[in-house]
């Protein structure tokens, strides 16, 4: 159902704060006060109908979304009537679609027959072109998406995604089974994240709706007081009703809604034209407080392109000579060429080859090319409907003429690996080709094949930064496809001979090393999240600066309890070498030193990989908190484990950003506070911000913003809350004489300074800088409550000395009547007056009068109040650029600083009447303006050298023993006082024991620890390493 304007209309209305500032215009009103009310319903009006319009706008937009996908036409397998065509909103869960073509996805689906590829950019900001592959048959009574894991996906089709090409497998049309419906689909949910989104837990927002109550508290009181006085004077109860409900809507200015949200309109205008698109704006003044960015290595630290190294190809059970790409010679022919031409989830689409940026690299480094399957290879009895790829006119000599792609298991981030099944043309048996990383590999191929330096040889190269992937194959003596389609994931994957390595590099971007030193001089942690190779990933971080030079890194390396053995973890240290003149890289190597006591504190480093976070997230949970603490390298890491590290590092009181690119990186850029998707779309559901420059100069931008922002609202709120305390302030010593403000001197304050005042006072840019520390994160902080309290008082003293001190005047008369010929009979403000002077006791007091030389001396001292307040409260430099820059901002408070002292010292006999003012010596202005400067400068004396005097209240701090209640803060203080940590070259057992030997009381044979330790305790330290890795 469409929601109508109408209900939006009425839903905005009923907003708790507009049916307040409804009660405050209808009383301003009836007191005749016309024109700021008109000023402020026009606002309302105007601030309602875009909202309203906006929402309206996001409603349909996200009807349209929801209703796309039940306009589609489907076909659909019936039982015992054939194929049927039907309205996509019929479908339920267990009908069988039928695949022709380009099309839509109206459900969730598992395929079961044929593959297909889909774009998935609107669930993931994904671009590449993904393969789905159907559901493989097996006898294992597990349910499907338990057996699959993480790799389920594959297999599945999601609502809203695109098909964009079909392939049957030669047994019918590509068949798919409807899985979910509506909102139970995964666009189901990508709606409900937009309609229901997580709540932001940040005390900016529950402190001002405090800040607000307290405001509304001090208006309660003021009207008991307004109650009380006109109670007192004998004032009917109309009025006094009336003027009591005056000074209630005194203290909540009216424009406090748009003031607030106004530095984040300004960020966001700023951060658009830097390309970096939000949909959830409220996060802009959440990322002011980050202090830990956590970054993917490839595409986001690293450029997207890998370039060709070389390939190490094995014979003999022996690595080969290094066949380098640099010499411009074809890759000779053999099975690891094979491996690379056929091994990848390259597409065809309208002649032009598609698909990971990685796979493309390596296709071009074999010289073939790609093809449909024609007539022509058919005749060879090669299968149709499927990818040929057959050496170009650059390849190096091959005896195979084309080599037919015929089933995909495609490359999962959990699994580390993809496979295919090929055939050669003129063959009547089929090869299996596999690659993916090496470790992972070489579990899966043959010892004998696999060469005894492969360890030392994977390292080589890791530790140079090079990004390295293994190839194996085995040929299977299967003859017919349908045997093929039929097989299962681990048959296919087993008993395989290794063949070699492909060797890429994976250079860093221009922008990555300077926005890292940016982030580390600014005293903000930066970690990498990775699924590439251990090694790898340090070396990377290592030539990035985010491992600093001459910091210790310790590899930690958790393995899973096994027989009798416990879970374990083991503490090896990094030592740095150099490679030689050649190569200016840093390499690595597991030595047994330990890390020296100076070094202790942030000088080290962990670094583990997504196996090992795993083991110690089960069994090792009260470590976690002391890793992650100076954990920065996490490598192998699957989706799912990005996400808990980032809940991890949430539950440490870390406010988390996060920078990726992939479709990998989801989770974990919606489970951070700012999820930052390098991306070519203006605007993805799966972070909050993104992206146009996929680089990580973002990061940077979008902080600096975000701390702009968020001053700015803490300098918009402290202004307001001044400016309704000034005014009950001043407005309650007129009432007790039962006077006012006139209409006009309350509609310069209220219009012509503080409403533009608030509408500009947040577009002051960003200071380009980032200072080592935050801002404050939360309203009810000491300085902003002191800033408030010392700037009350200081109000409260200037206006109640000059409310009494105009009483000793000699020319001081009580004005409780005057007449239309006061001014005028007054040539030249003469002082000379004949009125009466009303003091004596039978005098009567007319309720709500304004002329009086009260409301003359406090208006200019109120009003000048509030253009310094402004000035006081916008302060420049760390988080934003200098006053001054802000030139509207500026020109506003120079020109009503200047309106203001013009209308106090002239003699205009107009403008006295207009703002219903009594004309008073120049002594006396002259009296009300140095009081006015003297309280501006001493304000400004205190709020800059004391209140915003951030050494000082460290040493407060300091002195008086207070300490952050963040987690991390206490794990900090915890472990710099620990002499045994951090622990290096040991290993540790789960349980609790003694010599870091620890035994689990879960299992039953504790006896058969020892002999394992024993056993462990026989190798040296570096084989046991590279044993459990």
């Amino acid at each position: 159902m469409q929601v109508t304007h109408m209900l939006f209309l009425y839903l905005q209305v009923l907003n708790p704060f507009y049916v307040f500032q409804a009660f405050t215009l209808t009383l301003w009103l009836s007191q005749g006060y016309i024109e700021y009310s008109v000023a402020i319903i026009i606002l309302s009006i105007i601030s309602i109908v875009l909202s309203v319009y906006d929402l309206r706008q996001q409603s349909v937009k996200l009807h349209n979304l929801v209703e796309d996908h039940n306009k589609v036409q489907v076909t659909v397998m019936v039982k015992d009537k054939g194929l049927q065509k039907l309205e996509s909103h019929l479908l339920v869960p267990g009908d069988t679609l039928i695949l022709p073509g380009k099309t839509s996805l109206p459900c969730d689906a598992i395929l079961i027959d044929g593959s297909c590829v889909v774009t998935e950019g609107m669930l993931t900001g994904e671009s590449i072109p993904v393969t789905k592959t159907p559901l493989p048959h097996t006898e294992n009574t597990v349910a499907w998406k338990s057996h699959s894991l993480e790799d389920y996906r594959k297999h599945v089709l999601f609502c809203g995604t695109e098909v964009i090409q079909v392939k049957p497998s030669g047994q019918g049309p590509v068949r798919a089974v409807v899985l979910q419906t509506g909102y139970n689909t995964a666009k189901g949910d990508l709606v409900r994240s937009i309609l229901y989104p997580r709540p932001l837990n940040f005390k900016l927002y529950n402190d001002a709706f405090k800040f607000i109550v307290f405001l509304a508290f001090l208006g309660i009181v003021g009207f008991f007081y307004a109650l009380g006085v006109y109670m007192y004077h004998g004032v009917s109860p109309r009025d006094t009703a009336t003027m009591a409900l005056l000074l209630l809507t005194v203290t909540v200015p009216p424009v406090l809604p748009a003031a607030l949200t106004t530095g984040i309109v300004y960020a966001q205008k700023r951060l658009k034209k830097k390309k970096i698109f939000c949909i959830s704006p409220q996060r802009i003044n959440m990322c002011g407080q980050i202090n830990l960015v956590c970054f993917d290595k490839t595409g986001t630290l690293t450029e997207d392109g890998l370039d060709l190294w070389g390939t190490v190809p094995t014979a003999d059970n022996c690595f080969q000579e290094v066949n380098s790409f640099a010499s411009g010679k074809a890759l000779p022919w053999g099975p690891l060429c094979a491996a690379m031409a056929s091994c990848h989830s390259l597409i065809l689409l309208n002649g032009t080859i598609q698909g990971d940026p990685l796979d493309l690299k390596m296709f071009e480094g074999t010289a073939w090319i790609m093809e449909d399957c024609d007539a022509d290879y058919c005749t060879f009895g090669m299968p149709g409907s499927h990818i040929i790829i057959k050496p170009g006119p650059k390849a190096s000599w091959s005896p195979v003429e084309a080599i037919a792609i015929l089933r995909q298991f495609p490359f999962s981030s959990s699994l580390q690996r993809m496979s295919v099944v090929a055939q050669v043309a003129g063959e009547d048996h089929f090869h299996v080709y596999m690659k993916g990383a090496p470790e992972m590999l070489a579990k899966f191929c043959k010892s004998e094949t696999v060469p005894k330096n492969f360890p030392q040889e994977l390292r080589k190269y890791t530790i140079q930064g090079f990004r390295v992937i293994a190839f194996a194959h085995k040929g299977l003596k299967m003859k017919k496809l349908s045997e093929v389609e039929n097989l299962a994931r681990e048959k296919v994957e087993s008993d395989l001979t290794f063949l070699g390595l492909l060797i890429m590099e994976n250079r860093l971007k221009k922008e990555s090393k300077p926005v890292l030193k940016e982030l580390h001089e600014a005293c903000i942690r930066t970690v990498m999240i990775t699924g590439d190779n251990l090694q790898t990933a340090i070396t990377v971080a290592k030539n990035s600066e985010m491992i600093p030079g001459g910091s210790q890194v310790i590899l930690v390396e958790a393995n899973e309890p096994e027989d009798f053995v416990p879970a374990s973890v083991t503490w090896q240290l990094v030592e740095n070498q150099e490679n030689g003149p050649e190569k200016n890289e840093t390499c690595v190597n597991i030595g047994n030193s330990s890390v020296p006591d100076g070094a202790r504190g942030s000088c080290y480093h962990f670094a583990m990989s997504g196996k090992s976070y795993q083991v110690i997230f089960q069994h090792f949970n009260s470590l976690l908190p002391k890793i992650l603490l100076n954990g920065t390298i996490f490598a192998r890491m699957s989706p799912g484990q990005k996400s808990s590290l980032i809940e991890e590092f949430q539950k440490l009181n870390y406010y988390v950003g996060m920078c990726g690119d992939g479709a990998n990186d989801c989770g974990a850029l919606k489970m951070a506070h700012a999820g930052i998707s390098l991306s070519e779309q203006e605007a993805s559901v799966a972070s909050p911000f993104t992206s146009k420059i996929a680089n990580i100069a973002c990061v940077p931008h979008l902080i600096r913003e975000g701390r702009a922002a968020l001053v700015s609202s803490f300098g918009v709120f402290k202004y307001l809350t001044m400016y309704g305390i000034i005014q009950l302030i001043g407005t309650s010593l007129l009432y007790w004489q039962l006077q006012l403000f006139g209409n006009y001197q309350y509609l310069m304050q209220d219009v012509a300074i503080t409403l533009m005042v608030c509408l500009t006072m947040s577009s002051t840019h960003a200071y380009p800088k980032l200072a080592p520390y935050r801002p404050a994160g939360q309203l009810l902080s000491p300085p902003l409550l002191l800033s408030v309290f010392l700037n009350t008082c200081f109000t409260c003293i200037v206006q109640i000395c000059a409310f009494l001190y105009v009483k000793k005047q000699p020319w001081y008369c009580e004005v409780y009547r005057y007449s239309e010929c006061f001014l005028d009979n007054q040539s030249n403000f003469s002082m000379n007056m004949s009125l009466e002077r009303n003091g004596t006791e039978n005098t009567t007091l007319i309720p709500g009068s304004v002329l009086s030389f009260e409301s003359t001396t406090l208006w200019p001292l109120t009003t000048i109040n509030c253009i310094t307040a402004a000035f006081i409260f916008s302060k420049g430099k760390p988080f934003r650029k200098p006053i001054y820059t802000n030139y509207i901002f500026s020109f506003l408070l120079i020109s009503a600083l200047g309106l203001t002292v013009f209308i106090l010292f002239s003699d205009f006999q107009d403008i006295y009447r207009g703002m219903e003012f009594i004309p008073t010596l120049t002594s006396w202005r002259v009296s009300i303006l140095v009081a006015a400067l003297t309280q501006f400068c001493v304000a400004f004396l205190i709020e800059d050298f004391i209140l915003q005097n951030r050494k000082l209240w460290l040493w407060i701090k300091k002195e008086f023993g207070f300490y952050s209640k963040s987690q991390y803060r206490h794990w900090q203080k915890t472990l710099a006082e620990d002499s045994t940590w951090p622990p290096t070259n040991r290993t540790d057992y789960s349980g609790d024991g003694e010599n870091g030997f620890y035994i689990n009381r879960g299992y039953e044979s504790p006896e058969q620890i020892p002999k394992a330790k024993l056993e462990l305790e026989g190798q040296t330290t570096e084989q046991h390493f590279w044993t459990r890795l």
